[in-house]
């Protein structure tokens, strides 16, 4: 039994959701966003509370259930707060800066990464060092993070690279004599 499918998820005031067919629309401050579930659950809108209810007993339709509603959950905490990812970099020289809709990496190359913003993501720069994603698709916003990260990956001997804040990159001794 799906311990996260059995919870409804309640909708904050200025919330809207509608249904049609197996689509379930969220509509709230920060915008609108959709998601479209199998047809291995049912959706129920009454209110300001959705529920998932699994059709069947099958092992997929009990997966589904726990998945549907946990995309739900997103869309909702989506169109209130939205998400945010924090990504640091660490080098000498390493630095990032906003021009406009073009994200300017200076990571060692001989020549600066020009990384483009998708729409519907917000990228700051508080310090050269530090970059803010935010926006309200949770997995768009994880796409682009590892996009960028992935220019330059933290290495394990100095550490040097973009990471996620809070991320442990483990490191390695160097050569001895």
């Amino acid at each position: 039994m799906s311990r996260i499918g059995k919870k409804p998820v309640e909708m904050p005031s200025g919330v809207s959701a509608t249904l049609s067919g197996q689509t379930i629309e969220v509509k709230g401050p920060k915008g609108a966003r959709r998601f479209t579930a199998t047809d291995d659950v049912d959706i129920t809108v009454d209110g300001n509370v959705v529920t998932v209810k699994p059709r069947g007993d099958s092992k997929r339709a009990r997966q589904q259930w726990g998945m549907t509603r946990t995309q739900v959950q997103n869309l909702v905490t989506g169109v209130t707060t939205g998400f945010r990812k924090d990504l640091e970099i660490l080098g000498v020289g390493y630095r990032a800066a906003v021009q406009g809709k073009t994200l300017k990496l200076a990571l060692g190359y001989s020549h600066d990464v020009d990384f483009q913003i998708p729409d519907g993501i917000e990228i700051k720069t508080p310090k050269p060092t530090e970059i803010e994603i935010s926006g309200i698709d949770q997995q768009q916003i994880g796409e682009v993070a590892a996009k960028i990260r992935k220019w330059r990956k933290p290495e394990p001997y100095k550490g040097k690279g973009i990471r996620y804040k809070g991320e442990f990159v483990f490191r390695k001794e160097g050569k001895k004599k």
